[in-house]
């Protein structure tokens, strides 16, 4: 993997590095995405706009909402629309607009939001995201799918092309690092029946399960029992299993148990400094060994690929929380950014999750519950499958 970024970065310049950041931003958001500016109406409106991005497969629709709404599916389209009531906010009267990938057009009227379909597809999920990171407004999100992840034919059109059996190349499987914090002579926090360590190692266990199970990764552990294991060697474990991407495990406490949420790190602009003051200094993260050779070089490398890795950081932090909050609160201020130790490799995109609270009633009773701890897990491995899929499609482009 770092080869492949070494290759792909080797003559970069600075317009070169902005094309770079454009491709992960995209990524992130909603690749060619439409935008649709919500209608004019003489009287106020909750919804600010609608966004529609993706493709034939699979299409995302987010509505930026001025408050909280909650949504029932009236149709689930089957007779080849969806229909949301969305209560709690006001809709602009006859309010339509064009879609995109699985979408035609889309109209608001008497309350419901009309969604009709370009072709088949389901309701994989909805969920509403609050204000965070900068977004001052709600979000509603509705993911449509077509049936089986394929694209289907057209409603309007029989497709009479005939059909031509082709075997797939197996891909190849996607290596995930799973940290389970704390471990052994150091319990993290203390919670009024567990200990982090515990609640962590349970929660990775299940990840790993829910993970193998799909047949599409193969998944290290930083630890499969009560050990403790050095926050650098976590690291050196990561990068010497070439990971595809890091995830580190862990339970929050707060000296408020009514403080609850789960919230989701990744490294923040001072972490990267401290990655390049330690490799500089210690060869514990990487040899200094850089194609083309000279520190100069080197520098100019290390910092392409901590920006790119940042980027692919961030994109799976947000995909996370999207699934994740499905099952569990968040945070206020959900997605924020740390310099902490099992972040700082500089090739493997990385988030830090803390699960929750253990000093929290609510948390802790779902943590150490084995099915709040499944249902969440599924939510990640959800996230790692939706992260993915959009790399894939990316680097098809």
């Amino acid at each position: 993997m770092r080869a492949r970024l070494f290759a792909a970065f080797r003559g970069l310049g600075a317009g070169g590095l902005a094309a770079l950041l454009v491709i992960a931003a995209c990524a992130i958001g909603f690749g060619a995405a439409h935008v649709a500016q919500a209608a004019a109406s003489s009287v106020s409106s909750d919804l600010l706009k609608v966004r529609l991005g993706g493709d034939a497969t699979t299409t995302r629709m987010v509505l930026d909402l001025g408050k909280a709404a909650s949504g029932k599916v009236l149709s689930d389209g089957s007779n080849g629309k969806v229909v949301i009531a969305l209560s709690d906010v006001k809709l602009p009267e006859g309010a339509d607009g064009q879609g995109q990938g699985l979408v035609r057009r889309w109209s608001v009227a008497n309350g419901k939001l009309t969604i009709e379909l370009a072709s088949s597809a389901i309701v994989r999920r909805r969920f509403l995201l609050p204000p965070s990171d900068g977004v001052t407004n709600y979000r509603y999100v509705v993911d449509l799918q077509a049936p089986d992840g394929l694209p289907q034919a057209k409603l309007t059109k029989a497709s009479s092309a005939p059909k031509v059996a082709v075997k797939p190349q197996a891909p190849r499987k996607r290596v995930i690092v799973i940290d389970a914090g704390h471990g052994g002579k150091d319990p993290g926090a203390h919670g009024v029946t567990t200990d982090e360590k515990d609640i962590t190692l349970a929660a990775a266990r299940a990840l790993k399960a829910r993970l193998e199970a799909s047949g599409r990764y193969r998944v290290v552990m930083t630890r499969d029992s009560d050990v403790f294991v050095p926050l650098e060697t976590r690291v050196k474990i990561a990068r010497r299993a070439d990971a595809d991407l890091f995830i580190s495990l862990h339970a929050d406490a707060g000296e408020d148990a009514s403080l609850h949420g789960l919230s989701v790190y990744t490294l923040s602009e001072k972490g990267a400094e401290r990655a390049t003051r330690v490799m500089s200094k210690d060869d514990w993260l990487m040899k200094a060994s850089w194609p083309g050779g000279g520190k100069t070089v080197g520098e100019i490398l290390l910092d392409l690929t901590q920006r790119a890795t940042k980027n692919r950081s961030a994109q799976f932090a947000e995909t996370l929380l999207e699934h994740v909050s499905d099952e569990t609160d968040l945070l206020p201020r959900s997605h924020r950014d740390a310099g902490y130790v099992v972040l700082l490799a500089p090739d493997v995109p990385a988030v830090l999750m803390e699960m929750g609270f253990v000093t929290s009633p609510i948390d802790e009773k779902r943590m150490v519950s084995a099915d709040g701890r499944e249902q969440l897990m599924d939510a990640v491995g959800d996230a790692i499958d939706e992260y993915f899929a959009g790399q894939m499609k990316l680097a098809s482009r």
